[in-house]
């Protein structure tokens, strides 16, 4: 699986595109639609209509990286989102969950902490 540094944002593109689309294609998708930076290094995952092949893209330093999974059965299941939404930021483990075929709106998360929930809850009001 990929291993990814902390600092690495993810963001899914939620409509289906066409996969025949290359580097500089959906470079464009990431600048135009989704409204990021291709080059930030950050990772930008898009899927095909059918939902059964998915390329990442991200710039490396000094030149472009895709990978691309097909699936021989089933589908990657996308979250959902409401009208207007072209872009979808995910952690890594949305992202690992949705490539091994996890559906995570299924999965229940345990209580965990966090620091912007326990800075509102102990915030002192002015």
């Amino acid at each position: 699986m990929l291993s990814l540094p902390s600092l690495v944002r993810i963001y899914l593109h939620v409509e289906p595109v066409n996969l025949h689309f290359g580097f500089d294609r959906l470079a464009n998708l990431v600048r135009e639609e989704m409204g990021c930076d291709p080059l930030s290094g950050h990772l930008f995952v898009f899927r095909n209509r059918r939902g059964d092949r998915v390329k990442l893209l991200f710039w490396d330093e000094d030149g472009w990286v895709i990978f691309y999974k097909r699936l021989e059965l089933g589908v990657f299941r996308f979250p959902r989102t409401t009208d207007g939404v072209t872009s979808l930021r995910v952690t890594a483990s949305d992202l690992s969950l949705l490539l091994w075929g996890i559906d995570a709106t299924a999965v229940r998360r345990q209580k965990r902490f966090s620091l912007a929930a326990h800075r509102a809850a102990h915030a002192v009001a002015p």
